[in-house]
């Protein structure tokens, strides 16, 4: 099982605006353009433009509580389809800044989002917010392909290829390729 996120978010703004839609760059910031719940990227999706903001604590359901629509400690980076699956429930979640997503979830070999049995929230939030979805486990694989072809790209681009570097290189290439039919194996049969 590979570990569900490397970093946690933080929410560190400390201004105060009326509309919550003021706090997106800070959002997108905090949760280094991650989803909080996915932790899928949002350039997968078209950039900060195309990611929402979810109210933790649904607002419209307290309109005696003017302050929570605005309230930054409640908002979170969110893609479209878990804000819009999540919507106004008041369910079980974990909240992305608060908790410790790792010990919760969990990333199987081709990076689907594997719930923790014992975690009663983890294994609601998987299925309320479809978790289960191929897109997630498609954008994990992408990242992480990404993220390899970045450090094979600075290795050849070093000026001082050594034999060790140059092993690295041709190490690095055949686990890509490797990774790569394997996954697309794998998509053929689910």
């Amino acid at each position: 099982m590979n570990t569900f996120r490397e970093h946690s978010p933080k929410r560190t703004c400390s201004k105060v605006y009326k509309n919550y839609r003021d706090y997106k760059p800070y959002l997108a910031t905090d949760f280094a353009n991650r989803c909080g719940y996915t932790n899928c990227p949002d350039t997968w999706f078209g950039g900060v433009d195309n990611f929402h903001i979810d109210h933790f604590i649904p607002w419209k359901k307290y309109p005696k509580s003017p302050g929570l629509e605005t309230d930054y400690s409640n908002l979170v980076y969110s893609c479209s389809y878990v804000n819009i699956s999540k919507s106004n429930d008041e369910g079980q979640y974990l909240d992305p800044c608060n908790e410790d997503y790792n010990k919760h979830f969990s990333r199987d070999t081709y990076g689907n989002i594997i719930p923790n049995a014992q975690s009663v929230k983890a294994v609601y939030m998987h299925k309320k917010l479809k978790l289960y979805l191929k897109r997630y486990q498609v954008i994990w694989m992408l990242d992480k392909l990404e993220t390899k072809l970045q450090e094979l790209s600075e290795l050849r681009q070093s000026k001082t290829l050594t034999g060790t570097a140059s092993n690295k290189i041709n190490t690095m290439i055949a686990d890509l390729v490797q990774e790569y039919f394997q996954y697309r194996k794998y998509l053929r049969t689910v």
